[in-house]
């Protein structure tokens, strides 16, 4: 019988690394990605549903429906906090095959409510709110990578973990497009029908191919420590702008497509396909930009690739600001001048969110690599295992409250487009004037020259560009 634990794992140890190590962590990334693909998918499900949902048939009309996308965002969020821990109490395997599994759950109620459509929207509230289980996966994922893979490759793994994670989004918004052309926007059971065979695939995956580690250390207790250094909550609320965006954008974007095709004219069958066409492209791209993130700042510096694409995202909110200004004041339908801003504005936040994730993921064990290094007391493998508990701790949790940037977009856009104008300009304002706040933030915390030298361990100035 093949076991799968492993009661010692030291990722920097080069010898044990490269006579096998190596192969262990990279099947253990695999079924990693794959198993994180499929809740990312889960969790976004209602961001395909809604396109499935013509106010006439289902009588939710576009606010209520941007409220409906931000319920599984706010679970998801909130969930990664206990799923953080879950790999160290349970194994990363084990908690692989059971987070897997608790994917039929959402995914089966979603299948059964799609086809009562006469449904309360409570009930329609309640059984989003159950796809927020996929959204915990990602903080159980990305913490067991973590322990997996030595502090050189780190930004990589974590990229390609997470951009695999987040690829989910697309997929299932590019089979939502496959059924809606082939069968029209009837029949959304079919899109949970696929994903219940996905979903089986992941857990068996899971169990035959990933391992449980011994030495895993990442619980409630690594996480207080983890927020009592200042860093957290600054690389927390840099997670807000980076991957607040891409899931917050990836859930809203083929709504507000929809919105301006039928404003444009179009059929509620003929918005939606439109809208499919084209909503996955921004998550697909920014899906792939994640793991070059990572790449760049394991070779740049992850402060300074997280402050120029800040800098980058400012101005594609500033092309957004644009459009919709002269937008709000043409009579009449949105010209195809506008449509094309609108696109370009939201593809360009898609790509640069998915850099930026990369980046500031790359800044959390680094940060604490960094710190562990000053404890003269440990040795080499204490320090280690304090720096992976803590990495580990702090990846779930500014995942979670990432996460809840994600939930503030779709509600500013439902107020944006609650307000007078009757449109998303009101909301690209508020979104610009985050990543500048955020621009400000990075080179204050993490590249501006310290003018003194002598502040202590707990608030140890972390090196520049780290």
């Amino acid at each position: 019988m093949v076991s799968h634990y492993i009661e010692k794992w030291d990722a920097e140890d080069v010898d044990a690394w490269e006579s096998g190590g190596k192969d262990i962590a990279r099947r253990n990334l695999i079924w990693s990605v794959v198993a994180e693909h499929v809740g990312f998918s889960i969790w976004s499900i209602w961001s395909v549903m809604v396109l499935f949902m013509p106010v006439e048939v289902y009588g939710i009309d576009a606010a209520g429906k941007f409220f409906l996308v931000a319920v599984p965002t706010l679970v998801g969020s909130i969930l990664r906090i206990p799923y953080t821990v879950a790999t160290a109490r349970f194994g990363g395997r084990n908690w692989t095959v059971m987070s897997a599994l608790f994917l039929l759950v959402p995914t089966t109620l979603t299948l059964i409510l799609m086809l009562n459509p006469g449904a309360s929207y409570t009930t329609f509230m309640v059984v989003a709110a159950t796809a927020g289980i996929g959204g915990g996966n990602f903080a159980s994922s990305m913490t067991n990578i973590n322990a997996f893979y030595p502090q050189r490759l780190k930004g990589w793994a974590l990229g390609l973990n997470a951009g695999g994670g987040n690829i989910g989004v697309p997929t299932i918004q590019l089979i939502g497009l496959l059924v809606i052309a082939t069968v029209g926007n009837r029949a959304p059971y079919l899109v949970c029908a696929v994903y219940l065979m996905f979903i089986a695939v992941a857990a068996v995956g899971a169990s035959l191919f990933m391992d449980n580690l011994g030495n895993q250390r990442s619980d409630l207790r690594s996480m207080a420590k983890a927020l009592k250094f200042s860093e957290s909550w600054v690389i927390s609320f840099l997670y807000i702008g980076t991957f607040g965006s891409f899931i917050g954008f990836s859930f809203a974007f083929g709504q507000i497509l929809q919105i301006n095709f039928l404003a444009g004219g179009a059929t509620a069958t003929q918005a939606a396909l439109h809208a499919a066409q084209i909503a996955f492209v921004g998550p697909l791209l920014g899906s792939i930009a994640r793991p070059i993130g990572g790449k760049l700042a394991d070779r740049i510096g992850g402060g300074k690739i997280t402050m120029w694409t800040f800098v980058a995202m400012a101005l594609a909110a500033s092309v957004l600001v644009t459009a919709g200004t002269v937008d709000d004041n043409t009579v009449g339908a949105a010209s195809a001048a506008i449509m094309v801003a609108f696109v370009l504005g939201f593809i360009a936040l898609f790509l640069l969110s998915g850099i930026g994730n990369g980046s500031v993921y790359k800044m959390i064990p680094a940060i604490f690599e960094a710190k562990a290094q000053s404890f003269a007391e440990m040795d080499r493998e204490a320090k280690a295992v304090w720096s992976r508990g803590i990495s580990g701790a702090l990846i779930g949790f500014a995942g979670a409250v990432g996460g809840l940037g994600g939930v503030g977009i779709n509600l500013v856009l439902r107020a944006s487009y609650n307000s007078p104008a009757k449109s998303a300009t009101m909301a690209f304002w508020v979104f610009l004037a985050f990543y500048l706040a955020c621009i400000v933030m990075t080179w204050f915390v993490f590249l501006r020259r310290p003018s003194t030298s002598n502040s202590d361990v707990d608030d140890a100035r972390i090196p520049v560009g780290v």
